[in-house]
């Protein structure tokens, strides 16, 4: 058998020899080039002195490509059974580095680890359960959260919503909580032929930096009212935020009544947020 840069089995090998083909009900889709894996895990930053939480990693192409990187500690929660094998395997070529947890990361908190150094997540995250992934993770309470960064990857079109700036087509709810409280950007984007099976869909890796003092609202409040207010997106903030006050809340925040929820910035959603926390206790 062939081996790769790092001493290891090459992915394709490994996906043959433990039987893990990649599987829709999971969202698996797996990268098999090392450059590419490599080149992620060097988008977080630098790895020395952090451990490093990793979600779904599959047959642990990037875990490789993480610990390869230098990260002193690399815990991988996988819920697929297939895949321990192969990433004991990885554990076994790097002694005391790479902690395997199996289950779910929808209901494991990154807090419980007990971390106390620099910690970093980075992922190519299951397409089904990446947006709530990433939604649990910016809800985080108190604030700042255990994490320095998130390197993540998503279908595109994801990524975009992330991102987005108001007045643009993808600025909704996941753009305003992302934005405000994190620095969020798009490092680059990843072709469907990259993985094995080929989405349908380009993916795009985006990098977020939590902002350590975010603009001061409730974020139960603000939730409330970026579901409101995006859930009737075509029509006018009096109307789509009546249960909240409609025209009076707006005239009160110095808002126009007549505006639509995705010309608002981050601040006048916050600054309604507040209007609706103090006016409610």
């Amino acid at each position: 058998m062939t081996v790769a840069f790092d001493g290891l089995p090459p992915l394709r090998d490994v996906i043959a020899d433990f039987g893990i083909d990649a599987r829709k009900s999971l969202g698996q889709n797996f990268l098999l080039d090392l450059n590419l894996t490599g080149r992620i895990a060097r988008t977080a930053g630098s790895l020395r002195d952090c451990t490093v939480i990793e979600i779904g990693p599959g047959p642990g192409g990037l875990t490789r490509a993480l610990l390869a990187e230098g990260a002193t500690s690399v815990i991988a929660i996988e819920r697929d059974k297939r895949c321990i094998a192969a990433l004991e395997q990885i554990a076994q070529h790097y002694p005391g580095r790479l902690h395997i947890v199996e289950g779910d990361a929808l209901t494991i908190g990154l807090a419980g680890f007990g971390v106390t150094g620099k910690l970093r997540v980075v992922a190519n995250l299951p397409y089904n359960v990446g947006t709530q992934l990433l939604v649990n993770w910016l809800s985080m309470d108190p604030w700042p959260p255990p994490y320095s960064s998130l390197t993540l990857m998503f279908q595109k079109e994801v990524a975009m919503r992330i991102v987005a700036k108001p007045g643009e087509p993808a600025y909704g709810r996941l753009s305003v909580l992302a934005g405000w409280r994190t620095e969020a950007g798009i490092r680059f984007d990843v072709s469907p032929r990259a993985f094995t099976p080929p989405p349908k869909v380009t993916s795009s890796v985006v990098h977020l930096e939590p902002r350590p003092y975010p603009i001061d609202c409730s974020l139960a409040v603000l939730e409330n009212l970026t579901r409101a207010a995006f859930g009737q997106r075509r029509k006018m903030l009096r109307q789509s935020l009546k249960s909240f006050g409609g025209a009076t809340l707006l005239e009160l925040a110095g808002i126009d009544p007549g505006r639509r929820a995705e010309t608002l910035s981050i601040g006048e959603f916050c600054h309604l947020a507040r209007l609706v926390k103090s006016a409610t206790g």
